[in-house]
C-alpha cells in the first residue's frame, strides 16, 4: 500500500499538519523537526501525489495534447503512438501526467482547449499538425496557456517550436528517382491545410523544376490509407501515368503499394514508391519501402522537455532545430523500365 502522510507523521512523532509544513517547505516547524520529518519520509519511501502537489502549488502537474483526428484514423497513423510514447517517457521522469483529448471538429477542438484552462487541468499544451493560418495560436494567447509547437505556421507565434527541414528528405527522394531514370514522378500529398503537407508538396515541385521536369502529377490526399488508395488509383488510370510516386507519409505509400500490386503492377518494376516517416512496419513490406526517416519518439520527448523547461523558466525561448530527415533506400524503388512520354 502507498505510504501516506499519516504514516510519516506517526514515524516522526508529529502531527499531520507539521508533516505538511515540513514537506512543502512552509514555516511553522523548527529545523530539527523538519529534518526528522524529511528523514522519516525518506525511510518510508513516501512520495507526494500529483493531486496533493497540485493543491499545494496551484499547478496541475500535467500537460495537454489535443488531437484533431477521427478516432478511427488515429489508431492507424504510426506517428502519434510513438510521439505520445515519447511525451510520456519524459513526463514520467518529472512526475507529470499527459491529458489527451480527441477533437473531431473545429468547434470541439476550441472547446477542448477552453475546458483544459477553465478546469485548471494542465499547465501547458503541445500543438501538433500545425496549419497555415493557424487559429489556435490566437486562442492560446487569449487563454494565456504556455505551448510548444511542432513546426511553425505562417501565423506569428510567441511559442517555442520544434522544427526540421523535411524538404531535404523529399528532395533526396526525387533526386534518387531521377537518378534511376524516372521522369514521370508523381506526388500523393497530405492535406494542404497542414504546414507539413504543403511543405512536402512544394519541395517535390522545386526538385522536379530544378531537374527541368514537369510537376504535373499531384494528387491531393489526407494522410490516410484510404486517401492513399484513391489518389494512387487516379494517378495509375491516367494515360500518362507516373513511373514513380513520392508519398507524403508511409501509411499512404503502403496503401498505394498494395493497390498497385493487386492491380497487376510490379513494384519497383512498373512503379517505384517512396514514403515518409520510416514507420516500423515499412521495412517488413514486400518489397520493403524506400522512405524518409523520422523519429516521432524523439519529437515527443523533446516537445515535453522543452515545455517543462519553459514552465520552469529555464528555456531561452529559442526554437529547437532537429537534423533533417534522411532517405532510406530499400526495395520499393528501382530503375525505370519504360517511358510514358
Amino acid at each position: 500500500m502507498a505510504v501516506t502522510i499519516s504514516d510519516v507523521a506517526r514515524a516522526a512523532g508529529v502531527s499531520k499538519g507539521a508533516v505538511s509544513y515540513a514537506l512543502n517547505g512552509r514555516p511553522g516547524v523548527s529545523d530539527v523537526t523538519r529534518q526528522r520529518i524529511v528523514e522519516a519520509a525518506k525511510q518510508l519511501g513516501w512520495k507526494p501525489s500529483l493531486r496533493a502537489k497540485g493543491f499545494s502549488s496551484s499547478k496541475a502537474y500535467a500537460l495537454g495534447l489535443v488531437v484533431a483526428r477521427d478516432l478511427k484514423l488515429l489508431g492507424t497513423d504510426p506517428f502519434f503512438p510513438a510521439f505520445i510514447a515519447g511525451i510520456e517517457s519524459t513526463l514520467s521522469e518529472h512526475e507529470y501526467a499527459l491529458v489527451l483529448t480527441i477533437a473531431t471538429d473545429p468547434d470541439a477542438e476550441e472547446r477542448s482547449y477552453r475546458k483544459l484552462v477553465e478546469g485548471g487541468r494542465v499547465d501547458g499544451v503541445i500543438l501538433t499538425d500545425m496549419r497555415n493560418d493557424d487559429s489556435r495560436i490566437a486562442l492560446l494567447r487569449e487563454l494565456k496557456l504556455p505551448a510548444v509547437t511542432l513546426e511553425r505556421s505562417d501565423t506569428p507565434s510567441p511559442f517555442t517550436a520544434l522544427r526540421t527541414d523535411d524538404t531535404d528528405g523529399i528532395t533526396a527522394a526525387v533526386d534518387h528517382l531521377i537518378g534511376l531514370g524516372h521522369t514521370r514522378i508523381a506526388h500523393v500529398g497530405g492535406a494542404q491545410a497542414y504546414v507539413h503537407g504543403r511543405s512536402r508538396r512544394l519541395a517535390w515541385e522545386r526538385a522536379l523544376s530544378a531537374a527541368g521536369l514537369p510537376a504535373d502529377l499531384f494528387a491531393d490526399a489526407d494522410f490516410t490509407a484510404s486517401g492513399g488508395v484513391t489518389a494512387t488509383e487516379a494517378l495509375l488510370r491516367r494515360p500518362d501515368r507516373p513511373t514513380a510516386i513520392v508519398y507524403a507519409n508511409d501509411l499512404m505509400a503502403t496503401a498505394g503499394q498494395s493497390f498497385a500490386l493487386t492491380h497487376g503492377f510490379t513494384v519497383p518494376g512498373d512503379l517505384s514508391i517512396t514514403g515518409f516517416d520510416n514507420a516500423e512496419f515499412a521495412q517488413y513490406l514486400n518489397p520493403p519501402l524506400t522512405t524518409i526517416s523520422s523519429d516521432p519518439l524523439r519529437w515527443g520527448r523533446l516537445a515535453a522537455a522543452v515545455l517543462l523547461d519553459q514552465l520552469a523558466g529555464t528555456h531561452d525561448g529559442q526554437d529547437i532545430v532537429l537534423p533533417p530527415p534522411r532517405l532510406l533506400v530499400r526495395g520499393s524503388t528501382g530503375p525505370v523500365r519504360f517511358s510514358t512520354t
